[in-house]
Parts: structure tokens; sequence; C-alpha cells
């Protein structure tokens, strides 16, 4: 017997949407999940079996398939176990399976049932929004998050058993309305303001042009002249953020998991302060075989930059 759901996932930090597909089969009792998993999602079969016994439904007997489609995109992390818990019991029709097929559902099971929140929701459900989908579920504390996007029927739920009511159509208490953002200006300006600077007139010029025409700007001169000090002085006189560019800021965040609890529309432009001795990995994420898009917490990429490098009497700004 087979059941289709549908998730999404990221590719850089678009999202894009995957199809999960569900068979049962008769022979030994067991999962398989196909379609490039990762660890973390091959790990998810005995946390969606658990997940379901856990929360009071009868998992499906029978050796049991799960493909993840497009097969040739690796998918990573626990997003996944939400619709494959659903597909699953689709299968046995404890979910409508026509129902299921308008619904994109993302979220970590715990093993008692609860679903918990994953990072990247942001650019998940803009992909999915893009790709024609209205209805979305998503865990009730990535709810401020995913609010951001407009035009969608979400659902913030806490567990599986709330989404399998919200599937079969009894999901009123737990839709949300979602706000399309605004992006206001902030007043605060963390690396003060330019108009504090007393003389520099030719290289606060220059910090004028860099910022009006979106150009690369390189400071040279010895320790102390002032070089650090205009350049941490360059988001002060940026234009702000559109909401275009507003939400790729904060779906680099969304990606980096630097959001937090308090998920909002990032509206300041984002300004790093590496050391003079940071490596080139180190600069733009570090190794590993998953980099991410903005790298570690501490060098997310930006649209302002600062590297302050006594040994070579320069700063730099782009």
């Amino acid at each position: 017997m087979l059941s289709l759901s549908f998730a999404a996932a990221m590719l850089g930090i678009e999202g894009y949407v995957v199809r999960v597909e569900a068979d049962s089969a008769p022979g030994t009792p067991g999962l398989a999940i196909i379609g490039l998993p990762d660890r973390a999602l091959n790990e998810a079969r005995e946390r969606v079996r658990a997940a379901i016994v856990n929360s009071g439904f009868p998992y499906p007997p029978g050796r049991l398939l799960v493909n993840l489609s497009p097969a040739d995109i690796r998918k990573e992390g626990p997003a996944f176990d939400l619709p494959i818990a659903l597909a699953l019991l689709a299968i046995d029709e404890h979910v409508d399976r026509s129902a299921l097929q308008e619904y994109i559902a993302l979220g970590e099971l715990a093993l008692d049932g609860r679903l918990q929140p994953v990072n990247g929701i942001l650019p998940m459900v803009l992909g999915a929004r893009n790709a024609g989908f209205a209805k979305l579920i998503v865990p009730e504390r990535n709810r401020e998050e995913a609010a951001l996007v407009d035009g969608i029927e979400l659902y913030a739920v806490d567990s599986l058993h709330a989404a399998v009511a919200v599937v079969l159509g009894n999901g009123g208490r737990w839709r949300c309305r979602t706000v399309a953002p605004t992006v206001e200006p902030l007043d605060d300006l963390v690396h003060g303001d330019l108009a504090d600077v007393r003389g520099q007139h030719g290289a606060k010029r220059a910090l004028e042009i860099a910022a009006a025409g979106a150009h690369n700007l390189l400071f040279v001169g010895p320790p102390g002249c002032g070089k650090t000090m205009l350049a941490r002085r360059l988001p002060s006189i940026l234009p702000p953020l559109t909401l275009g560019e507003a939400l790729d800021v904060t779906k680099i965040y969304s990606v980096a998991g630097l959001l937090g609890s308090q998920a909002a529309i990032v509206k300041s432009r984002p300004f790093r302060f590496p050391h003079h001795t940071i490596s080139q990995v180190a600069l733009v994420g570090g190794g590993g075989s998953a980099v991410k898009p903005g790298g570690s917490a501490s060098h997310i990429t930006a649209c302002s930059f600062s590297t302050n490098c006594p040994s070579s009497h320069a700063a730099r700004s782009r």
C-alpha cells in the first residue's frame, strides 16, 4: 500500500519541496529510508517508530520503505520526521491520504510524539509557497519564524497527535495568522555613527562613495590613524534593508540557527569583525562535510565586513 506526503528541505539558503513516498509490503518488519539520507535522517527510523507507538497509533506492519524524492540531492537533518510519520500513518488510513497531500509538514519528533523545532524554517516555508503549497504544518516553537511568510495557511502544532488532527480537518485551534513583514530602519547604532568622527574628510568621503555605489573599500595606513574606527562606522551610512534583502539575511540566520526563540525578520545589516589571524577556511564557515551558508555563529556572511590587520596596517570593509 502506497501513501504520499510532502516536506521541504534546503539547498544552500533556498528551500525546495521533497516528496515523501511510503510503501508497505509483506515481509520481515522493518523500515528503510532511501533518497540520499544523511546519518541524522537514517536515525529517524527509530524516532518515528517510537513517536507513533507512544502517541497511541498502531505502527504499520510489514516491510516499510520510505523514498525521499528528488533522490539525487542529499537530505539532511531531522525535519523529515513528521512527514515520514504522517505518510506511515496514511498507509493504514489513520490519516486521509488525499488531504495529506495538500500539506507541507516539517518537524523533528521526540520519542513521546512531541514536536521539536528545526533550523531553516523560513527558507523552507518560502520554497513551499513558491512551489504552490498553501498549507503548512510546523513546530510550535517555529511559529514566529514561519509567520513571516504571508499568503499561506499555517498550523503550528506541538505533537504528532495535533498534526494528525490538522490533516483530518480539526486543526482550527492550531491555525496561525501570518503577516507580511515590514522593514523599518533601526535607530540604535551598535558600532557608532560616522557623524561622530571629526576630521578624516577624505576617508569619510570614500566611505560615502562606497556605501552609495556598493563598492569594496581598502584602508591602508599606520596603526592608530583611524582605519578600524572608520570601518566600524560604515553600517551607519548604509541604506536600510529592502524587504527582499531582509528576508535573505534572515534566511541565513535561520539556516545557521541564530534567530533564537524571538524569531523575527532581521532589520539591520550584519557587521562582522573577525581577528586578523583568521584563516580563509574559517572565514567562509569552516571545513567539514556539511558547510552551511553563513558558516559558524561568529562568522556569518555579512553585508558589512571589517578586518583589523596590524601586520599589514590595513583595514578592509566590503
